[in-house]
């Protein structure tokens, strides 16, 4: 194999990407055989089932048990939109997550106390050990999951405080910087970082996605006067939306 010649299961893994992108094997439609593949692409069976293997874990088939693999459906992808603070007004935990305007969703949510591990310690800048206000939400959209966010918030902060539940008291699902505000905390400044990953098992199980479909995060971290009142992550499901950031100039 010269240099920059694809290994033959990739370039059969290509050009069967290709038929389903251009609707020659459209959704539900039943993948040819290993033994197909062997035949019209005059490759060995490690090949083939190689070649397979890469579809598969593309998320672009599935297998289904005594049946064989077939193409999937593929979602069109819809727009997860952020853009930074909250109006003046206030915000629900799904528009502190969705900033779309012409979304219209639902959550659940559940919080409980828990100690910050090392990494989260170093995140919020306590120590680890310290106590934090875990809360969890599945966000849904006409019913359907589209996203999860865990936030973690230290007690030393919000504790023995109205808003020390996020989801309970006057402020109740009032995002972070109002809330925050209610206790003189001034929320300042936010970052996001995005990375994508292979979604756990469980979160896969949530979101409603199959084994190796990979999940976009956004892990968020809330400021004020330079120290952290709230961390989150945000996981996405990435073959079902993008992220669209809208920043103010200033």
């Amino acid at each position: 194999m010269t240099f920059g010649e694809q290994p033959a299961y990739l370039r059969v893994a290509g050009d069967l990407r290709k038929k389903i992108v251009d609707g020659s094997l459209p959704p539900h439609t039943r993948l040819p055989s290993q033994a197909r593949i062997r035949e019209e692409y005059g490759v060995s069976d490690t090949v083939a089932l190689e070649a397979r293997k890469v579809l598969m874990a593309e998320g672009l088939v599935e297998g289904r048990s005594g049946s064989g693999t077939y193409v999937r459906e593929r979602p069109v992808p819809r727009r997860v939109a952020r853009s930074g603070y909250r109006p003046a007004a206030g915000a629900t935990p799904f528009r502190q997550e969705q900033a779309d305007a012409g979304v219209r969703g639902t959550w659940e949510s559940s919080s409980e106390q828990a100690e910050a591990g090392v990494a989260l310690a170093d995140r919020l800048g306590i120590r680890p050990g310290d106590r934090v206000m875990r809360t969890k939400y599945v966000f849904r959209e006409a019913g359907e999951p589209m996203m999860l966010s865990t936030s973690w918030e230290p007690l030393a902060v919000t504790g023995r405080t109205p808003v020390m539940l996020p989801e309970e008291g006057p402020l109740g699902g009032m995002g972070v910087v109002e809330r925050m505000r209610a206790i003189d905390v001034i929320v300042d400044n936010v970052t996001e970082e995005v990375g994508a990953r292979p979604g756990l098992a469980e979160e896969l199980h949530l979101l409603g996605g199959v084994p190796g479909h990979v999940v976009l995060v956004i892990q968020r971290t809330y400021f004020a006067s330079g120290r952290p009142v709230e961390a989150a992550d945000v996981v996405i499901p990435a073959d079902r939306y993008r992220v669209a950031y809208h920043l103010p100039v200033k």
